[in-house]
């Protein structure tokens, strides 16, 4: 089989033909072939280059060597490199055409043709291209040549393979742009690439190892001279260029396949991808090469350790009883840092070699991952099964790790300070770790339980489960000791806490089987379900009560976990809390911590809530060792507008009103409004004896006198006034006298004259204004039925002069 040719030539100086054209092409090459390779066999020299080239600076011209895809599925393999003589951009080409499934002989790739003998520089003597075979490989690439230069080329070497693999798996992904100084380093640079990649993928990955323009190129990998180099990420999009001639590239590549080939390039070891090539797996999976490189000794990173560990988990039947002895002396290597992925995939393969292999390899498994877990805090690492520590190896295994970390493991325990910082929120985790190593190395912890739970208790709490509870919930399984212990801490401080440890419960279903009690617990437990439905919230509580299975007579610190969990940070209203006091005794809220709730109900309470006077009175006489002076002052207050309200009121309340506000400051804006408001309620009330109306007036207090200007511009008693004369008869007799009393009774009687009784009077018909007259002369004298006709006339003069019959009525 003779390979099909075509040579493809620039014109000579003096050829009046013009322009490149082709000189010589092999019987059976179809025209649009030739119509297609004509754009690609095209040559533009260096920038800069000379006019008349010497024969030193020719052999310094870069050489386009390229793999081209075709229209019709062929390939084109050519070879062009710049001519001597007059004239700048003269060239010639040689190519081979690869019809469409074929390939160069021995489906060899098409980088081994570089700088083959076969390449021609002229047109062959008739025009007629000879009969070719093949294309021989030149020592271009020997075995110590790729090696020296994948080892000169070490910074590039991970991101190159990384978006040669895009390149070769996905047409659409970014092209690949090899920034060198010689054209034959881009053609290392694909050699490399040939023994890296498939072989499928290597047989369709484009290439020229030269062009001047780089954006236009239809080849997925692209050579260009330092000053071509494109802008990276810039103007030329669709481009990953790597400046192999510039400064070492910064930060790793996420791509451990592509680390792992840097890495077995740089120690030399490129017949480890074939060994490789062996082993199951998909093309580009980094896990066989890992483990090919790691059992040959070749340093992998942690990715690429993850890795193999993670193949040789999925696949522990691959590799035979000394690979995988290698495998896991290289993935226990001391000296080395190792992520939480690696030591995941670690902890991975020792599940799937547990009862597959030896226990002497399992156990250096299992040792790593207890030290990791011990030394290196990572809290998501799960101890080993105890199975992984069978038979004397294991045992000596175990043995020497009591030795090496039991001290560490309890000094942790003891102090609750790891050696090495966890992540902040992870306390509980890291614990429930420990205890679970110390289980597993038969570590006698139990002189140190009952400070670890507490820690671990308050930590649940404070911290929430903090996505631990599988492995929490494992541990109370496993270790009844643990178990009992930490249930009964939690129960002991839940009333301290009841939202804490209902969201604790909310997020980790603890068992509660069992002989212990836990009434806490349970209350916490069943608290969602209870206030659901909403309603009640006094039925709240006696429902979680009931699940708590005990009585607050008996456990009074029930109450105060029930009463945390309906009401949180809210207050009872006033009537709630009466039926709290009323429910149990004062007795167990006194216990429990529970009054101070009842008294915030009780001061806390809208002004118009008839509840909080008569709460008042029974918390003064159900906890008066237990309320401070301020609060009691305040509680007092209310019990006086209680009392006032009833009629029980002891004489002088304008004095005990001043005393009671004096005593309780600061008050509560609601009781004192209620306390003063009262007060001159009953001061309004005709009936009100006449000595606590004079003792009120003259006490020139403006709260107090404001309180009764408010109460006199109520509803309750504007409706009054215009219903009843007589009622209207009083107020004007009240409001009317006094007049030297004092400031504030002065400016508040002149304006609820004007404001409050004068429009009532003018809406009233001419019959009840007479009842009025009548009323105020029945009750009061002639004088004052004078002094209100004089203030209802119209006019000014009618006010001069009922104010000053008014002043003689009070005078008299």
């Amino acid at each position: 089989m003779s390979l099909a040719q075509l040579h493809y030539t620039s014109a000579s100086a003096g050829d009046d033909r013009g322009g490149a054209r082709f000189t010589a092409v092999s019987a059976g090459i179809p025209t649009p072939v030739l119509a297609e390779a004509e754009q690609l066999l095209g040559y533009e020299p260096p920038a800069g280059a000379p006019y008349h080239p010497t024969t030193a600076e020719l052999r310094s011209f870069p050489e386009a060597f390229s793999f081209s895809a075709l229209s019709d599925g062929s390939h084109l393999l050519s070879r062009t490199v710049a001519l001597g003589g007059p004239g700048a951009g003269r060239f010639h080409a040689h190519a081979v055409h690869l019809p469409a499934g074929t390939g160069l002989p021995g489906d060899v790739p098409a980088i081994t043709a570089w700088r083959s003998p076969n390449w021609a520089s002229t047109t062959p003597d008739g025009g007629l291209p000879g009969r070719m075979a093949s294309l021989p490989a030149s020592a271009a690439f020997g075995p110590e040549a790729l090696n020296d230069f994948a080892v000169s080329r070490s910074p590039w070497l991970a991101a190159v393979f990384a978006d040669l693999r895009r390149a070769s798996e996905e047409s659409s992904s970014a092209r690949v742009v090899l920034v060198e100084r010689q054209s034959t380093d881009v053609a290392r640079w694909i050699a490399l690439a040939g023994a890296v990649l498939p072989p499928e993928n290597v047989q369709r990955l484009t290439f020229t190892t030269y062009t001047r323009r780089p954006a236009h190129s239809p080849h997925r990998v692209v050579g260009v001279l330092p000053e071509d180099t494109p802008e990276p990420n810039g103007s030329d999009n669709g481009l990953r260029v790597h400046t192999c001639t510039g400064p070492r590239p910064a930060g790793p590549v996420d791509d451990a396949w592509a680390e792992t080939c840097a890495r077995i390039w740089r120690s030399r070891s490129p017949e480890l991808f074939r060994a490789a090539a062996e082993l199951p797996g998909e093309p580009y999976a980094a896990g066989p090469l890992a483990v090919t490189a790691l059992c040959a000794g070749v340093a992998l990173g942690p990715a690429e350790r993850a890795a193999a560990a993670d193949w040789a988990a999925e696949r522990p039947y691959a590799l035979d009883e000394e690979r995988t002895r290698r495998l896991t002396d290289a993935l226990t290597a001391s000296g080395v840092d190792r992520t939480s992925a690696e030591l995941s995939c670690v902890a991975r393969l020792l599940t799937a070699l547990d009862g597959r292999s030896p226990a002497a390899t399992t156990a250096s498994l299992a040792a790593l991952l207890v030290t990791e877990a011990v030394r290196g805090g990572n809290v998501t690492l799960e101890p080993p099964a105890r199975s992984a520590f069978a038979e004397p190896a294991g045992e000596r295994a175990a043995a020497a790790l009591v030795t090496a970390l039991g001290d560490d493991l309890r000094t942790e325990l003891a102090t609750g300070a790891p050696a090495v910082p966890t992540v902040p929120g992870r306390s509980v985790a890291r614990t429930v770790q420990l205890l679970r190593i110390a289980r597993l190395l038969d570590v006698d912890c139990a002189d140190l339980l009952p400070d670890v739970v507490h820690r671990m208790a308050r930590s649940l709490l404070d911290e929430g489960a903090a996505g631990c509870g599988p492995v929490l919930l494992d541990l109370l399984d496993e270790q009844f000791d643990v178990r009992t212990a930490l249930l009964g801490e939690l129960d002991r401080i839940a009333p301290h806490d009841p939202a804490g440890t209902e969201r604790l419960l909310t997020g980790v279903a603890l068992p509660f089987t069992g002989t212990q009690a836990l009434p806490h617990l349970r209350m916490c437990a069943a608290a969602p379900d209870a206030r659901a439905g909403g309603g009640d919230r006094v039925k709240v509580l006696h429902t979680v009560l009931r699940a708590g299975g005990m009585s607050p007579f008996t456990e009074p610190l029930v109450l105060r976990t029930a009463v945390g969990l309906v009401w949180g940070e809210d207050t009872p209203t006033a009537g709630e809390a009466r039926l709290l006091l009323g429910g149990t005794t004062s007795d167990a809220h006194r216990t429990a911590g529970t009054w101070s709730a009842l008294v915030s109900a009780a001061l806390g309470a809208p002004a118009d809530d008839e509840e909080a006077p008569e709460l008042a009175h029974d918390l003064l006489r159900g906890f008066p060792q237990e309320i401070d002076a301020r609060a009691r002052g305040a509680l007092l207050l209310l019990e006086f507008a209680r009392d006032m309200r009833s009629g029980a009121a002891e004489p002088g309340w304008t004095e005990r009103a001043r005393k009671l506000c004096a005593g309780a400051g600061p008050v509560e804006p609601g009781v004192r409004d209620r306390a003063l408001g009262a007060l001159a309620g009953r001061l309004l009330a005709p009936d009100r004896p006449e000595a606590e109306l004079y003792a009120f007036v003259h006490s020139n207090d403006a709260d107090l006198i404001a309180a009764y200007g408010r109460a006199a511009r109520h509803d309750t008693v504007l409706a009054r006034l215009r219903s009843e004369p007589a009622y209207v008869a009083d107020c004007f007799t009240v409001w009317s006298s006094h007049p030297h009393a004092g400031r504030a009774w002065s400016e508040t009687r002149a304006a609820l004259l004007e404001e409050v009784l004068r429009p009532v009077v003018r809406g009233l018909s001419a019959g009840e204004v007479a009842a009025v007259e009548e009323a105020a002369e029945r009750t009061g004298s002639s004088r004052t039925a004078e002094a209100f006709r004089a203030w209802n006339r119209p006019g000014g003069f009618g006010r001069r002069l009922g104010s000053r019959l008014t002043a003689r009525v009070r005078r008299s």
